[in-house]
């Protein structure tokens, strides 16, 4: 791989470590939330969608450390 694709490959991990720490943040934010909601409402629609936006948040955080990783290894 040349220098000017290399160059490319790191400003695109760059950019996908700046995503995934929003990503981190956000699924943080959705944690504290859903660590928030009162006993009494633990078993209705909106903890449901809580934890699941938290699972796909989780997934999509290691989906881009992965891809992050690959890249990384490339140079």
């Amino acid at each position: 791989m040349n220098a000017a694709r290399r160059k490319k490959i790191k400003e695109i991990i760059s950019k996908l470590n700046d995503l995934n720490t929003e990503l981190e943040e956000i699924r943080d934010e959705e944690q504290e939330s859903l660590d928030n909601i009162p006993e009494n409402l633990q078993e209705t629609e909106r903890y449901e969608k809580s934890e699941e936006a938290l699972s796909v948040l989780d997934n999509a955080v290691s989906v881009l450390d992965d891809v992050v990783s690959n890249f990384e290894d490339l140079m």
